[in-house]
């Protein structure tokens, strides 16, 4: 879907367009969401979309996705992966180790699980599978989701009112937000591998 339809169907269905990618984005259903934040932060400068609805809508959208992948984790994950789990390489074993690393790191899990595309879809479920308590995963999604959403629109609205911006190359800075943020990351952890091989 190319960002001219995505814009059409903005300006047809409103609000409800960012919602429905943003929820089908998060429950697994492939959908350019960075770039998406990205793009309504610009339209709302040139298509004047209000950005506390925009903040709102998306915000509403991820939030619940994580909400629904969560759910069905929780009383339909272990039961499927028992069932079928074999087929894929997926034992109990396995799958009890992979609870208690996860388990232990969740925070860090959920939170920045929204920055990785794949982490972000499977980590809910799989908060799910793990049983993690519902008020804990709620705390800690509602915060990733604020600071997943939030930074990306600003970042568009901000960009937007600087620069005059073509829609249409819209992905593309999406794509480099994703490529410094994986560089970012990757730097990090191999500054924390030396400090633990100079200690």
């Amino acid at each position: 879907m190319n960002v001219e339809t995505i814009v059409n169907y903005i300006n047809v269905y409103g609000y409800l367009v960012i919602f429905l990618f943003l929820f089908f984005g998060v429950v697994g259903i492939p959908a350019p969401e960075e770039s998406l934040l990205f793009l309504v932060g610009v339209l709302c400068i040139h298509h004047k979309l209000s950005l506390e609805l925009v903040m709102v809508s998306s915000v509403i959208g991820a939030f619940t996705g994580m909400l629904t992948a969560y759910v069905c984790g929780r009383y339909a994950g272990s039961p499927f992966i028992k069932k079928y789990g074999k087929y894929v390489g997926i034992t109990e074993e396995r799958l009890e180790k992979v609870s208690s690393k996860y388990t232990k790191n969740v925070g860090k899990s959920i939170v920045f699980g929204f920055y990785l595309p794949g982490i972000r879809q499977i980590s809910p479920y799989f908060a799910g599978i793990a049983q993690i308590p519902f008020t804990r995963f709620f705390l800690f999604s509602l915060l990733g989701t604020l600071l997943w959403t939030i930074p990306f629109i600003l970042a568009g609205y901000v960009t937007g009112r600087i620069f005059h911006i073509n829609p249409n190359y819209v992905p593309y800075i999406g794509i480099v937000f994703f490529v410094l943020f994986i560089l970012y990351v990757l730097m990090k952890y191999l500054k924390g591998k030396n400090v633990n091989k100079s200690n």
